[in-house]
């Protein structure tokens, strides 16, 4: 859960001196220390390049498609509550109290809570949003996924701020980065939330294919129509999208990603990217 909670384990937990190669009486890190550190990680860019080394090797190894990927998006939790969402223009000091400074009781019903108006005490780069309607809005970061569609491993991972422009944003990105690197798509599937005109002409301008789930129920149609959908891999890429929702399964449940540990977004993608490892 913290830095300073892993180096106390490493005082009596034989599991993790093993994994780190560490006899029975060497001495474990200083906390302080090795929280500084991961500002060194952070800009050497350590933790996206562990990532790549590993799909390097994936890849080098034949578990990789270079023509047909699948890209989407999932919310992960800030680690701040709703009652640190205050009012930008607050005066902290005249904020209403009931004695408990560390947990004080906060009604905001039937107040009109907005990322323009508002912003969290706690984390101020995390933004108040809902992945659907009816679901309740939570301070929260984006995070975003592109898979091969061979295996449905990912090759990589980006978080950004929590809002709904920022999905078509980070997988334009994704698609940058692997074109470094020599890898040419020939199709992006993806649900309906990439149907749209402007992303559909960033794809065809890049010479890939929009196996985007058809919005047909939205006001002006779909941006794609039967010259696209009419053809077997667009079913083909419509029924292996769906392997993209076990990564972030995985991420959320055995990777512990639901919620980040870290404050701001730049300690979120570290974490993010030692989890997509």
């Amino acid at each position: 859960r913290s830095e300073r909670q892993f180096c106390e384990q490493l005082d009596y937990n034989l599991l993790f001196r093993w994994f780190l190669d560490m006899n029975i009486v060497e001495e474990s890190f200083d906390a302080t220390v090795f929280t500084k550190n991961r500002e060194r990680l952070m800009d050497h860019e350590v933790g996206r390049l562990f990532f790549d080394a590993v799909v390097k090797k994936a890849r080098s190894a034949g578990l990789m498609s270079d023509d047909h990927f699948t890209v989407d998006g999932t919310l992960i939790d800030a680690w701040a509550s709703l009652k640190s969402f205050r009012p930008k223009d607050e005066d902290p000091t005249v904020r209403p109290a009931d004695g408990d400074s560390g947990n004080p009781t906060v009604d905001f019903h039937g107040e009109k809570r907005t990322n323009e108006t508002h912003c969290s005490t706690t984390d101020t780069e995390s933004l108040l949003m809902r992945k659907a309607k009816g679901k309740e809005a939570r301070l929260s970061y984006g995070a975003h996924a592109l898979m091969e569609n061979r295996y449905g491993l990912l090759v990589d991972l980006k978080v950004t701020s929590a809002n709904r422009a920022t999905e078509w944003e980070a997988a334009e990105d994704m698609l940058k980065r692997q074109a470094r690197k020599g890898v040419k798509p020939k199709t992006l599937g993806g649900d309906k939330g990439y149907d749209t005109r402007g992303f559909v002409k960033t794809l065809r301008g890049r010479k890939i294919t929009p196996h985007v789930a058809a919005n047909t129920k939205r006001k002006g149609g779909s941006a794609i129509d039967g010259r696209t959908t009419r053809h077997a891999g667009y079913t083909v890429s419509q029924r292996i999208r769906k392997r993209v929702e076990e990564i972030f399964g995985w991420m959320k449940t055995t990777g512990g990603f639901r919620k980040t540990r870290f404050k701001g977004r730049d300690k979120t993608q570290l974490a993010a990217w030692f989890v997509g490892t």
